[in-house]
């Protein structure tokens, strides 16, 4: 299979099934030389078929960008509410939970109904605000700059607070979940400031819709084997639930 129509249609057939395509296995499947598959890939993109990424290429736009608070909120809101709600079911009495920033954390704190005390420790105000209608509730607030987009804080202040703390889950919402660069953000600093949240937590469970995977922000955070479970709806592909169960990733899908 070496002509020019027959290689784009095995990458687009490809693409279509596994979501992304790597130049290596491509080279191997097709039996022709790098340089070729990523001419290949090059006219794809240019066709507006495909979008090039580091060694090979996806069908989505992988990289992400900030958008407000309130407009995430109306982005997959019926799956980010079935998340949380299989993610509050993970809260244990007397447990100490972090809960990072984000709409779909937002989402877990207002399925919380604590069996027991409770207590939680968070950079999002939103998060906060939810919680302290419960009195069985301690609220944590970390304290640092103000981020508008997300209602959340960062900082080194916030940081600094967590090094004091150590928690037995960390419910982590992210921007962005690519199997080779791993979990992102669009910001930096918050990216630094999930880094010091998964320190500080025993287990790291990541909510996410669908629409995260394959898609990379601006600031990362860490590597998959960082993280024990992944919570997500039924969007998430096939190839990419295997890919991540092989690295001994828990998968919940709602």
């Amino acid at each position: 299979m070496s002509s020019l129509t027959d290689r784009h249609q095995h990458i687009i057939t490809k693409l279509r099934k596994e979501g992304n395509v790597k130049v290596v296995d491509l080279c191997s499947e097709l039996n022709v030389s790098s340089v070729t598959i990523r001419k290949d890939l090059k006219l794809l993109e240019d066709k507006h078929l495909l979008f090039r990424t580091h060694g090979g290429g996806t069908m989505s736009n992988p990289y992400t960008a900030d958008k407000p608070v309130k407009e995430k909120e109306k982005i997959q809101s019926g799956e980010k509410s079935n998340i949380g709600e299989a993610a509050a079911n993970l809260v244990e009495p007397n447990d100490c939970i972090l809960i990072a920033s984000g709409t779909t954390v937002l989402s877990l704190a207002r399925n919380i109904y604590p069996k027991g005390s409770l207590t939680v420790i968070t950079a999002a105000l939103n998060v906060a605000m939810e919680l302290i209608r419960h009195p069985e509730i301690e609220v944590i607030q970390l304290g640092g700059i103000l981020r508008k987009s997300s209602s959340s804080v960062t900082g080194s202040y916030a940081e600094k607070i967590l090094e004091d703390f150590s928690c037995s889950k960390l419910f982590l919402g992210v921007d962005g979940i690519d199997l080779e660069f791993g979990l992102t953000t669009t910001n930096m600093m918050e990216a630094q400031l999930n880094k010091k949240m998964i320190k500080a937590s025993q287990k790291t469970i990541v909510l996410a819709d669908s629409t995260k995977f394959g898609k990379r922000g601006f600031g990362r955070i860490c590597g998959l084997e960082d993280i024990e479970q992944i919570i997500t709806d039924s969007g998430i592909s096939d190839h990419m639930v295997e890919s991540l169960k092989g690295m001994g990733i828990e998968i919940t899908i709602v």
